[in-house]
């Protein structure tokens, strides 16, 4: 590759002991991945990225730097940014450390940060990209000089971008891991509600027992997260538009109401649509006084928090996770986490098994994309079936439980 890595100032912290911190949790990641094992041994030994330079845009912690480890053992650079509130600034202290990867965020991160930070992982001239929203690819496309010949996107809100806002202008192929069936049948279905579980355990110490959820959205996530709330003695109330879906969620045993309904009723109330606006201004004052309000979308914008902020007469911190505002018909609403993904801005996100099979996928995509772009079409499209069924060979070959010939 031409040219040597622009030389930019990265905005974590040089502290070793934060690193050290860091490093350590990324160790204990990498000793449960073995299909990312098994990969780096390969990308050591064929060097299928030699030469590259990715821009990545994934919420830096340390099962993402095990992926980066591995393209890093396939000869790439990389210049990667995460999302507001997500970053584990250890992790990234600790990836900096390598000359071959540049970071920019922190934790405290705001949504104009990250948008400075797309900015500079775009400035380094990728040629290829690993995306997480769609910020990255939809920034290429407004630049009118670009490397870039082919990009990954990991998640259902890139994916609808892709498909909506951004169709027909994307001149290079986007494989779209979401749209695995290993994602949507282990990460979305087995990770997601254990992990928003925990996200919401952590900010608030409250039951789930005999409280009322109100989750929106009941995709496989969605459905994820019901179904693990109502294992455990919640109330659940599904919201859901497609009909299909909604049919779903009754049989499942789901209390299934409009939204006007289920925030008159809910004592938490979870976002998981993938798409901007599910709740403004009138529908947070429909919430019940005390309501607490969360997402798991991968963007804030699920929730308006800016008219929040706006409308609040009293805004006060109930604990690092939580903040309590009064709004003008006297009710108080409790925001967990800054309207961020609770399951990554109060916890560590889905379970490391679970993002091994996720970030092969990863891996294995951007590796075909290597090496022949030209079997692949412009624009966003599905990960090759053979990918899908190497990776879950190789996952069944590293479980203790099965046995086959």
């Amino acid at each position: 590759m031409a040219g040597a890595l622009i030389e930019l100032e990265p905005s974590i912290l040089e502290d070793a002991s934060l690193a050290d911190g860091g490093a350590d949790r990324i160790g204990w990641a990498r000793a449960n991945m073995p299909v990312l094992a098994g990969l780096r041994a390969e990308f050591r030994r064929d060097r299928p990225l030699e030469g590259r330079r990715i821009g990545m845009c994934l919420h830096v912690e340390s099962k993402t730097a095990v992926l980066v480890e591995v393209l890093r053992a396939g000869g790439a650079e990389l210049v990667a940014t995460g999302s507001p509130a997500t970053t584990d600034d250890g992790v990234a202290a600790a990836l900096a450390r390598d000359p071959g990867i540049l970071v920019y965020g922190r934790r405290a991160d705001t949504i104009d940060d990250h948008y400075g930070h797309v900015e500079r992982v775009l400035a380094s001239d990728p040629d290829l990209l690993l995306d997480n929203g769609a910020d990255l690819i939809s920034g290429t496309i407004e630049r009118a000089k670009t490397r870039v010949f082919a990009a990954t996107e990991e998640t259902t809100s890139g994916a609808n971008r892709l498909r909506e806002e951004l169709a027909g202008r994307i001149p290079f192929p986007v494989v779209v891991i979401n749209d695995s069936p290993v994602k949507q049948l282990f990460e979305n279905q087995y990770g997601i509600g254990p992990a928003v579980l925990d996200g919401f355990l952590r900010a608030t110490n409250c039951l789930v027992a005999a409280t009322t959820f109100a989750v929106v959205g009941y995709g496989s996530c969605g459905r994820s997260l019901c179904r693990t709330l109502r294992a455990l003695g919640a109330t659940v109330i599904s919201v859901e538009h497609n009909p299909i879906r909604a049919l779903e969620a009754a049989y499942d045993g789901m209390l299934v109401l409009d939204l006007p309904r289920a925030l008159e009723r809910a004592t938490v109330v979870v976002t998981v649509t993938g798409r901007p606006g599910v709740l403004e201004r009138d529908e947070l004052l429909q919430l019940r006084d005390g309501a607490m309000l969360a997402n798991v979308g991968h963007f804030a914008t699920e929730i308006d928090v800016p008219a929040l902020e706006e409308m609040a007469e009293q805004r006060r911190s109930l604990n690092p996770q939580v903040v309590e505002y009064r709004l003008p018909n006297g009710r108080a609403v409790r925001l967990l986490a800054r309207g961020e993904m609770l399951n990554l801005s109060a916890a560590t996100g889905h379970q490391i098994q679970i993002m091994d099979l996720g970030f092969a996928l990863q891996a294995h995509s951007l590796r075909a994309l290597c090496r022949d772009p030209t079997a692949f079409e412009a624009g966003p499209q599905s990960v090759p079936e053979a990918i899908n069924r190497q990776i879950a060979e190789e996952a069944l070959q590293s479980l203790p439980t099965v046995e086959r010939g």
